[in-house]
């Protein structure tokens, strides 16, 4: 008998989407995946391999639009990252969503960045199924061309439940769909354990992995579907997840149940560190013979800082705006639904980070609201590669003003001119990702011909990238905290051209320093004592960072030499290498959730200096450290760790709700 699929049934309200082809290759077709009669039979849509493609095409447009938004992703607003006042929260209302959750106003009546609905994840998931179980009927298609085809969809499959997992825990597996004439016992299902979660999301990679080439293998109409190594790093990302904290052992759901009455969350088991760690490793393995590898080895720029700064700069974007596909470090590209839109470089989020109240040649076109708190400032290493606070060598007052004429900081620093303490030898990644006041961006001034000068930022009231109101002004976009963000901008465009562009620039959602870190991470956790299983991968990151080796800084420069010879200090410190690595890219506000560190780190108030001050001494608040620019922030444990499930859906589905929801 023929199955019928309402086609309005699974996307609900998502079937008025039509989706831009282009977000997932450089094509310039478009795709309706409702028909016109809006009713057909799977038979007839997977006769033809164009009908399938387009099937295919819409499992990864949920991924397009709340993974690779980052201004709808959770990860990039919702922690403590970046700093937005109420301009943002009143003018670009659907930009800021996550900023909510950091602010605390998270709840279950209406929730935060949703995707636990039937017209979101769920329907990428019944999507996922009736592709795989239909793909092989296609009649015009090789077998090996479905394979790779049906590859790409569990692999996707396996990413929708790793997000799910860590939004919301022990979730509803859908493993094949549930006819839409079932009893109502039929389609309430429980929520299952997180092992059993975890276990499926590993073996619909182990099941793609074989079918799938490596990045660099595939074509171009297909880099962004997924890959060997991605698929790998998914597996390990899941694993290094369900090993830690929040998902083994917590004792906060270690009584959560499901509907069933089967508990949700494992005891302590630390056996999943080394099957966390093990399977880090393979994907690293599987990443570097498929020719991944840290960005680096720049040589063009006038001197060894600027060289270094390059590579940290090339391990979010290409070498040019279009060559962001190519990166090396890439494991997983996707352009977000905002390409093509009218929007700078395909996407929203970097016009909210540049400045907005420029002249001349600089952007007039840009928001600017939002900027690095204090608290990202301080994370960043000095130039020993070592805390702030640990450095028995540097800076012995850090909100002091003092000259630089060291010629390794030329273009970096402006020489024998006042600078702030804290804005000196600090790591090449500091000045890579943050434009602080008084410091030097190396970017283009021209246009036409690629010439790259250093250009001195100026953030106090009244010059260019300062604000130009005598008040913070809710009506006005403002960089409350005095840091601009340089995460995500390329600086071969100058500020003059930095307006509209329909290029095919994509999100780079995982890179090759993610394995290195989770690697190092689990094996840290494993074993009693660390070892080169630890060091390694962290001081191959450091070494691109350009600073030393992990035991060499701190048993030359630090204050506790020792911290680096013990598991809880190397815990600490591979903690702050993901937070600076990683600054501003959405993985902190998952890890401080792993970790069940949140409590600690996000009930602080956000810092910066006096925006509103046109000298030198207000500006720094008279040297006496950074003021409060923005109090409401909020996590209440163990609520917070997890979202919550829609209260309809309860109501609807009688699921097990999250702990304090």
């Amino acid at each position: 008998m023929n199955k019928k699929i309402n086609y309005r049934y699974l996307l609900g309200a998502a079937a008025l989407i039509t989706f831009n082809v282009s977000l997932l290759t450089s094509c310039d077709d478009y795709l309706d995946v409702v028909p016109v009669n809006d009713i057909t039979t799977i038979e007839s849509t997977f006769e033809k391999r164009v009908d399938a493609e387009q099937w295919l095409q819409t499992c990864y447009v949920f991924m397009t639009i709340y993974s690779a938004e980052q201004l709808h992703d959770p990860a990039y607003l919702g922690a403590d990252e970046y700093c937005g006042g109420d301009y943002i929260r009143k003018n670009e209302p659907d930009y800021c969503e996550a900023l909510g959750i950091g602010d605390g106003i998270q709840g279950s009546n209406s929730p935060l960045c949703n995707v636990w609905h039937k017209n979101r994840y769920f329907a990428a998931l019944r999507y996922c199924n009736i592709f795989l179980d239909n793909i092989m009927h296609v009649y015009n298609m090789s077998d090996g061309e479905k394979n790779l085809w049906r590859a790409e969809v569990q692999a996707v499959k396996a990413y929708y439940y790793f997000d799910m997992m860590r939004r919301y825990g022990p979730l509803i597996l859908v493993n094949h769909n549930i006819e839409t004439n079932a009893s109502n016992d039929e389609m309430q299902q429980p929520r299952r354990p997180i092992t059993e979660v975890v276990d499926t999301i590993v073996s619909l990679c182990d099941q793609a992995m074989p079918y799938l080439p490596h990045r660099f293998e595939k074509s171009n109409d297909r880099i962004a579907y997924f890959n060997k190594e991605a698929a790998a790093t998914v597996k390990a990302l899941t694993l290094l997840y369900a090993a830690s904290p929040l998902f083994n052992g917590a004792q906060a759901f270690s009584k959560m149940r499901n509907k069933n009455g089967e508990l949700l969350f494992p005891e302590y088991d630390k056996e999943r560190w080394h099957r966390a760690a093990v399977a880090a490793d393979e994907a690293i393995k599987i990443a570097s013979e498929g020719g991944i590898m840290l960005a680096q080895g720049t040589l063009d720029r006038p001197n060894a800082i600027l060289n270094t700064i390059a590579d940290i700069e090339y391990t979010w974007k290409g070498k040019n705006l279009r060559e962001t596909w190519a990166n090396c470090e890439a494991l997983m590209t996707i352009r977000d639904s905002w390409a093509g839109r009218e929007q700078p470089f395909g996407v929203p989020f970097a016009y909210m980070i540049v400045p907005y109240c420029a002249s001349g040649q600089y952007n007039t076109s840009s928001r600017g609201c939002l900027s690095a708190p204090m608290s990202m400032v301080e994370m960043f290493y000095t130039d020993h590669g070592l805390p702030l606070n640990e450095d028995k060598a540097w800076m012995p007052n850090k909100y002091a003003i003092s000259k630089e004429n060291d010629e390794r900081y030329r273009n970096v620093l402006p020489m024998n001119e006042n600078v702030l303490n804290l804005h000196r030898h600090r790591e090449p990644r500091f000045y890579a990702m943050i434009a602080a006041d008084r410091t030097m961006w190396y970017r283009a001034s021209d246009e036409y011909y690629g010439m790259m000068d250093a250009q001195l930022i100026q953030c106090r009231r009244g010059e260019w990238a300062g604000t130009l109101t005598r008040r913070i002004d809710e009506n006005t976009p403002q960089c409350l905290t005095g840091y601009w963000i340089k995460k995500f901008i390329y600086p071969e465009h100058s500020w003059s051209m930095y307006t509209w562009d329909s290029g095919a620039t994509p999100l780079i959602t995982m890179r090759f320093a993610d394995l290195l870190l989770a690697s190092a991470e689990a094996w840290n956790e494993y074993l009693d004592t660390p070892d080169e299983r630890v060091y390694g991968p962290l001081d191959m990151i450091r070494k691109r960072a350009g600073i030393l080796p992990v035991r060499d800084a701190w048993t030359s420069y630090a204050k506790t030499p020792d911290k680096c010879r013990t598991q809880s200090g190397m815990r600490e410190i591979i903690h702050q290498e993901w937070n600076i690595e990683f600054a501003f890219e959405g993985r902190r506000f998952w890890n401080v959730r792993r970790w069940m560190t949140a409590p600690q780190e996000l009930n602080t108030p956000q810092y910066g200096w006096n925006i509103l001050a046109s000298d030198q001494d207000g500006f720094y608040c008279n040297y006496e450290g950074p003021k409060v620019v923005w109090k409401k922030r909020s996590f209440t444990a163990p609520r917070d760790y997890f979202f919550p499930i829609r209260a309809e859906e309860i109501l609807v589905s009688g699921v097990t709700q999250n702990v304090g929801w």
